[in-house]
């Protein structure tokens, strides 16, 4: 909870902090890789850098969080914390971190804001900081215990024992742990962190949803990123060109805070768009496994059949369970394909139960799109369940 003193000074200084976000934010990591250039090398997206979501990202979450505590100074908003811990826990962001993250936020806060930075309002600013750090430090690492990882032993190494190509732009890996013990805990919809070390030596970190079950093994799914006037996927393309069978990963532990809710009963509502196809498809998997009997649809959209990945798959899932249905669009059809399925997802061409729970995965404009369907729909919002691959930017949810 923010002192009484804090939140006048913050709701004050509010309108200034987050109108000059934008510019502190890359200030700070300027600063910060200056000093430790082995956070860029090792542990930071250097794509998501050098597009500057991870930037956007980062002044978005420090905005929502000091509105929230200005707005409902008794609450925490744990939903936003959860999905960072989530993310912290699978890199292995450790406690000490976050002075050294602290010390060089505010010089830039300072740098930036300049004679307006008052002693009081450092001192409100850094409550901000500590709590939500504070918040986040507790979080990671009840994370870390439940996954057994708290211990330092995050990372542990992984030997690809099989390649399967789904589609041209798209491979899913089979990993056995190389210690030949026991796999860790997974919920379905979770993802993993894989470290890789790329020709200049770095040892770059992404993250990849589980894509179904296998027998003593993780199964990942992998789309090339080819940049498309951005940054070219470091890590995903090292995957697609050098990770062979008998190749040796380092692998997190699964995480994630969106995943399958096995204990209800409630009618399952699965939408995806391209490659967010991965974590929908590591569900339908588990509800086929364990002979699930609630009602289950499942809304995708792709470019095309040969882009849409896990499309035989697909069918075979939802074949085996009682009460389920596959609704497939495409924007590039074959001939024969119906009308109604042709182009963008209309989830108003879908029957949806009312009291059914959404899990979304895929691009931001899509994920925005699909959520104003569902809540269109009648779907209440804290009824729908979102992952987005790369820092989220959605800033806007309820």
């Amino acid at each position: 909870m923010l002192s009484e003193q804090s939140v006048a000074t913050v709701r004050a200084t509010l309108p200034a902090v987050g109108g000059a976000i934008g510019e502190i934010t890359p200030l700070f990591y300027r600063k910060l890789f200056a000093a430790h250039p082995e956070l860029l090398r090792d542990l930071f997206n250097r794509g998501n850098q050098a597009n500057g979501s991870q930037q956007q990202a980062l002044a978005g979450s420090i905005a929502a969080f000091a509105t929230a505590l200005v707005e409902h100074p008794e609450q925490r908003p744990d939903a936003m914390l959860g999905r960072i811990a989530h993310k912290h826990a699978s890199l292995d962001i450790r406690p000490a971190q976050y002075p050294i993250v602290r010390e060089h936020l505010f010089a830039a806060i300072a740098e930036v804001l300049g004679a307006a930075v008052t002693p009081e309002v450092a001192a409100a600013w850094d409550e901000v900081y500590w709590l939500m750090a504070n918040a986040l430090i507790a979080i990671e690492t009840r994370l870390s215990q439940q996954a057994g990882t708290a211990d330092g032993t995050s990372w542990r190494e992984y030997r690809v024992t099989e390649r399967r190509r789904e589609t041209d732009e798209v491979v899913t890996f089979v990993v056995r742990p190389v210690d030949g013990g026991p796999l860790p805990a997974q919920r379905p919809g979770q993802y993993v962190s894989v470290q890789v070390e790329l020709p200049d030596g770095a040892r770059q970190i992404r993250q990849y949803s589980l894509s179904g079950q296998e027998d003593g093994a993780l199964r990942f799914t992998v789309k090339r990123v080819a940049g498309d006037g951005g940054p070219a996927g470091e890590v995903s393309n090292h995957l697609h060109e050098r990770a062979d069978l008998d190749t040796v990963l380092r692998l997190s532990a699964p995480f994630g805070d969106v995943y399958l809710d096995e204990a209800g009963q409630s009618p399952i509502l699965l939408v995806s768009a391209g490659i967010g196809c991965t974590p929908m498809i590591g569900m339908l998997s588990h509800l086929a496994a364990t002979g699930s009997t609630r009602r289950v649809i499942t809304a995708h959209a792709d470019r095309s059949e040969d882009t849409h990945a896990f499309r035989a798959d697909l069918h075979q899932l939802t074949a085996k369970l009682p009460d389920a249905a596959a609704h497939v669009w495409y924007e590039q059809p074959p001939a024969d394909w119906p009308t109604e399925r042709t182009g963008l997802l209309d989830l108003g061409t879908v029957a949806l139960p009312a009291d059914a729970t959404a899990y979304l995965c895929g691009p931001l404009p899509f994920l925005r799109a699909a959520r104003t369907q569902l809540l269109a729909a009648g779907l209440p919002a804290a009824a729908i369940h979102y992952e987005v691959f790369g820092p989220d930017l959605w800033l806007d949810r309820e």
